[in-house]
């Protein structure tokens, strides 16, 4: 979807190690408790309901496949990134398992998410889903796995993953695209409570009904899809453009801040390297009430994605 995002990179200056920081310029509304990391060179990360730790800034690899998959997660890796997302529906896992490889980072440094998909639902089909996931991954452990949607028998699958994760094959365990009825229904027989929704999340769908709801269980909200893949002309509003102005930073940046500063874990993917690092360059200038009041009249309350629905 790169083709997609031609217009958003104005205004970028600087280096990844310009940018990769902390900056201590106001801390996110979070979800949880937060850890502020010492080292400069970290991404921040949120503390989850069951104690682990999540990078809040990570890289989503929906859409990559085969060499260019692999590549670009080494590449992500490389210049920081820590927290890799993916998941069974997108045919990559085995490429996303060779570009950690590649990396050569220490497998305890990153955070790896990915996700049962539909056909696996179900206790026994959810067991057999995982395992599948790890041996394509190559690794013994993923640090987080989701229902990727609300469908089929979720009560089954949900009680083989409360399984998974108590016999610490998984570190954590949430879900994904669950409104909140589907999630309350979950947390009517869950015995170990999810620890994220990944959901769709924009400026064009700021889901603020869910977004408090999950605060109120202490219920970690990603996003996926921060920029809307460039949809109803994201990259170019006129709104982003002048924050971005304002602040020498591109409209990218100005989006992936925003998402920081609400408490969101935000996964955006390219297949460039110039925009992956560009995408971490978000800790070192801060959004003012008037940036986020802005944006927040942005929101068209509905999703830019109807063909996923």
């Amino acid at each position: 979807m790169d083709s997609q995002n031609q217009n958003r990179r104005r205004f970028l200056k600087g280096s990844a190690a310009a940018g990769i920081y902390l900056g201590l310029f106001g801390m996110p509304n979070l979800f949880g408790n937060t850890i502020i990391n010492t080292d400069a060179a970290e991404i921040t990360n949120v503390k989850l309901n069951n104690g682990i730790k999540m990078p809040m800034l990570g890289f989503g690899t929906y859409g990559l496949n085969g060499e260019v998959c692999q590549k670009s997660v080494a590449d992500a890796i490389s210049v920081g990134y820590r927290l890799i997302d993916t998941a069974k529906v997108y045919g990559n896992e085995e490429a996303v398992g060779r570009g950690i490889k590649q990396s050569g980072v220490n497998r305890k440094e990153l955070f790896v998410t990915s996700k049962l998909w539909v056909d696996d639902a179900g206790y026994e089909n959810a067991k057999k889903g995982f395992e599948e996931t790890l041996t394509k991954l190559g690794l013994e452990y993923l640090d987080l796995y989701l229902i990727h949607r609300p469908r089929g028998d979720v009560k089954g699958s949900w009680k083989a993953m409360e399984e998974l994760y108590k016999a610490g094959k998984i570190r954590a365990i949430g879900i994904s695209n669950f409104d909140p009825d589907q999630m309350a229904e979950l947390l009517s027989y869950a015995q170990v409570k999810p620890a994220v929704n990944q959901i769709e999340t924009h400026a064009y769908f700021q889901q603020n009904n869910a977004y408090n709801v999950l605060k109120q269980h202490n219920i970690q909200m990603e996003a996926w899809a921060p920029f809307a893949e460039g949809r109803n002309g994201l990259f170019t509003n006129e709104v982003f453009v002048a924050i971005a102005k304002k602040y020498g930073k591109t409209t990218a940046q100005v989006n992936l801040r925003w998402h920081y500063q609400r408490g969101i874990v935000a996964i955006p993917r390219s297949s460039q390297k110039a925009h992956i690092v560009e995408n971490l360059n978000i800790f070192d200038f801060k959004l003012d009430h008037a940036d986020m009041s802005a944006i927040e009249k942005l929101d068209l309350n509905k999703t830019q994605f109807p063909e996923w629905s």
